[in-house]
């Protein structure tokens, strides 16, 4: 089976939207490989702030991401310890600093397209969920099934309060709500790979939604196209 006929579930969506839990589930469910394309940009913001590398920089910040050392360890409790250089740096990929760094790295052309055979590399038998902002317009062009998740602000913003809070960080909604309007901003006006449905996916509003009910929908499109 040549790699292009792995099938291939892309998730894309602003932060916040429930793509990560959305993609988990699907994952467990499907018994997949999963590609978690923000964790490696958050690794990359890491790894270039670690080297004294910014994002005006994209010559040396490509030279970061040819040589980026980032390992993802499965975990007892289900979680995934990230490691980017021998350090482990999962709390620190989780912070709002870092979160915005990476939006910012992965505004860098160059940036983008020294990652983008990385992330095709994730597409391993049986299959691949591939969560992200353009796994279905840039990454995977050609995935079995595209789905485009959303949200309100105010509901992602409510939805990364309560993660924080849980986390023991302490940070204001309003705080919150202006980082991702400032985020959505700068992802969907980027040069490349602006964050916009693929023109063949399906979009989910999933403001109010369980998250349950939202597994199921995607799960029954994947199991349709696959059958």
């Amino acid at each position: 089976m040549t790699s292009t006929m792995i099938p291939v579930l892309a998730v894309d969506g602003p932060g916040g939207s429930g793509k990560g839990t959305v993609c988990r589930a699907v994952t467990d469910a499907m018994g997949w490989h999963l590609l978690d394309s923000g964790a490696i940009y958050r690794a990359l913001a890491v790894a270039a702030r670690n080297r004294g590398v910014d994002a005006d920089q994209p010559d040396r910040l490509a030279d970061v991401a040819r040589s980026l050392n980032v390992v993802f360890e499965p975990v007892p409790d289900g979680d995934v310890r990230v490691l980017v250089d021998g350090d482990d740096v999962t709390l620190d990929l989780r912070s709002e600093t870092t979160g915005d760094l990476a939006s910012r790295v992965a505004a860098v052309p160059a940036a983008r397209d020294a990652l983008l055979q990385r992330q095709r590399d994730f597409r391993k038998r049986p299959g691949l969920v591939a969560d992200g902002r353009d796994m279905g317009t840039v990454v995977f062009p050609d995935a079995t099934v595209k789905v485009f998740l959303t949200a309100s602000a105010e509901e992602r913003a409510r939805r990364r309060h309560k993660q924080l809070k849980d986390q023991g960080v302490d940070v204001t909604l309003a705080s919150l709500l202006d980082e991702i309007a400032v985020r959505d901003q700068r992802d969907r006006n980027r040069e490349v790979a602006p964050l916009v449905p693929a023109a063949d996916a399906e979009e989910l509003d999933t403001t109010g939604v369980p998250v349950e009910d939202v597994v199921q929908r995607v799960l029954k499109l994947l199991r349709n196209k696959l059958s």
